[in-house]
């Protein structure tokens, strides 16, 4: 049932885009087309751009609800689903027990995690089989992801911290500084 009720909002937020985006663009460039034709009646196009600056301000509000519906429609347990199975390097399992109100910014943040830790997975690690953890204790959540590949140079966690090095990747220090931003602890094991 919640997984439908998120596929409406994501299919409600694309419907409101596509068709009242469109027409409020529409209506935005017919009038700047109607500026540059009047452009030598002052009083008019004082009225064009009142109201070219409402249609704006209804485009940027309509963009922001869009936005926050698609947002809030977000599953962490499917989005995890949707990278494994576009992952074709090697098999991906999948242990998944957490409540589904997790918070928004988390949820983007694990699934980021995700993404570039299965990029690494098939830059450096000669792996057959790798599997993704999820579960939410009480008063933490503990997300482990691991292959049976040969793994690679591993960075201290003092250079995964520092930009882009030789040491360390730009992909391990984006995935230390999402950590780090929720209090985090990061363990990297070959």
């Amino acid at each position: 049932m919640r997984l439908a009720t998120l596929n409406e909002r994501n299919r409600i937020a694309r419907e409101i885009h596509d068709s009242v985006g469109h027409l409020l663009s529409r209506s935005i460039l017919q009038l700047g087309a109607l500026k540059a034709v009047h452009r030598q009646e002052p009083e008019l196009n004082a009225q064009l751009d009142t109201l070219k600056s409402t249609l704006s301000q209804a485009m940027d509000s309509i963009r922001e609800s869009v936005h926050d519906l698609h947002d809030s429609s977000a599953d962490l347990k499917e989005s995890l689903e949707l990278l494994i199975r576009d992952f074709t390097y090697c098999p991906v399992s999948l242990q998944y027990a957490m409540q589904p109100d997790i918070p928004r910014e988390l949820r983007y943040s694990l699934i980021s995690i995700a993404r570039e830790t299965l990029v690494n997975i098939a830059r450096h690690s000669h792996a057959t089989q790798a599997a993704i953890t999820a579960i939410e204790h009480p008063g933490f959540y503990q997300f482990i992801i691991e292959d049976n590949g040969i793994g690679g140079k591993v960075p201290p966690i003092a250079d995964i911290n520092t930009p882009h090095t030789s040491s360390g990747g730009i992909g391990l220090s984006n995935i230390y500084t999402r950590v780090a931003a929720w209090n985090g602890y990061l363990q990297i094991q070959n």
